[in-house]
């Protein structure tokens, strides 16, 4: 029975690819446009991930978000690194700075200022140079695709060359040498996003009463960031988060209070039901054109479980192929845009 179901199913060339083109069709625009959702939420915490080392986030109350800093005293730090159960505590700098181009033009940049002494919060690879490379006077560390693209060096003929070691940049009007090309995670609004000392990124930074945006804890071992996270707040005053769960306020705002999930949200919709209503009226017309040999089947003896097996075996079928097709191709072009603005990532729960 399997082996008619399959020559019924393939002997309709026009049809049989019909159904294919289309299932694949959808199944590809559902997997990137939920690749890109993804991609995209993931980029709004992308800088929380790259930092593994730390496991709690000291924070004002107020902070919705990693990108809304809300700053503390300096003196925080000290406050924290005398709780019960801290490791080490840091302090990082989060701000944006605008750096002036060769054309006069200016770009903003996301500036973080690593702890002088330690430099805990820095990128995770290194492209060029070392971090180490920090500690030299006036330097900072740009992401290659900063270098590359909005801080390279722009030509008459209007071609950039990117930045590279050794190469010398305006920060906020001051001098920035660069010292290193790193690779991180891309961020939200994909500015470029330079490294410094905690020091020379407030001095970078136009003058505030209060600088310090985070302090990051590293907990003693055996003892539980969530618990404390409930310490350190209650000892500061202010807000404590673990690694995850910060991420997870990132995301939840982001969800909530902009409208990226309904518009992404309404093109997965309508890719799904476009695709589901072509493909399924296909293979609707196709199972009634052979109406006439499935009551011929019916007639040699043949049950409705058979028949019913029969029809669900070419279904599953072209929809593994067409998912497969679809799924494959969206994979490709996630992979080649790799480079590009797009944002595209498709992990294992995603398929």
């Amino acid at each position: 029975m399997i082996a008619i179901a399959l020559k019924m199913l393939i002997g309709d060339r026009a049809k049989y690819f019909g159904i294919i083109i289309g299932l694949t069709f959808a199944s590809l625009l559902i997997t990137q446009q939920a690749g890109i959702f993804v991609g995209l939420m993931s980029r709004t915490y992308g800088a929380i991930e790259d930092l593994r080392l730390p496991d709690v986030w000291v924070m004002d109350k107020q902070v919705q978000f990693i990108d809304d800093v809300k700053p503390l005293q300096e003196t925080m730090v000290s406050r924290v690194r005398g709780v019960k159960g801290v490791e080490w505590a840091v302090p990082l700098y989060k701000g944006l700075i605008k750096a002036r181009l060769d054309n006069g033009a200016f770009q903003t940049c996301n500036v973080m200022g690593l702890d002088d002494s330690t430099l805990i919060g820095g990128p995770p690879i290194m492209v060029k140079g070392k971090l180490s490379d920090l500690w030299r006077a006036d330097s900072v560390i740009v992401d290659e695709f900063g270098a590359a693209e909005k801080l390279g060096h722009i030509l008459p003929n209007g071609k950039t060359v990117p930045l590279d070691v050794g190469d010398v940049m305006e920060l906020n009007d001051h001098r920035a040498v660069v010292v290193g090309i790193c690779k991180n995670t891309r961020t939200f609004q994909s500015q470029p996003v330079v490294y410094t000392t905690y020091t020379r990124a407030t001095t970078f930074a136009p003058h505030e009463r209060k600088l310090l945006s985070f302090v990051l804890v590293k907990a003693k071992p055996g003892v539980d960031p969530n618990a404390l996270c409930k310490t350190l707040e209650h000892a500061t005053g202010q807000a404590a988060y673990t690694r995850d769960g910060f991420e997870q306020l990132t995301y939840d705002y982001f969800m909530k209070a902009t409208g990226i999930p309904i518009n992404l949200g309404i093109a997965v919709g309508l890719g799904f039901l476009v695709g589901t209503i072509i493909a399924g009226q296909t293979f609707y017309n196709f199972t009634l054109d052979n109406l006439r040999y499935f009551g011929a089947l019916k007639a040699m003896g043949a049950s409705n479980r058979q028949l019913l097996g029969m029809i669900l075996m070419q279904a599953l079928l072209v929809g593994a192929i067409g998912y497969g097709l679809g799924v494959g191709i969206a994979s490709v072009m996630g992979w080649c845009l790799r480079n590009t603005e797009l944002s595209f990532r498709l992990p294992a729960p995603l398929l």
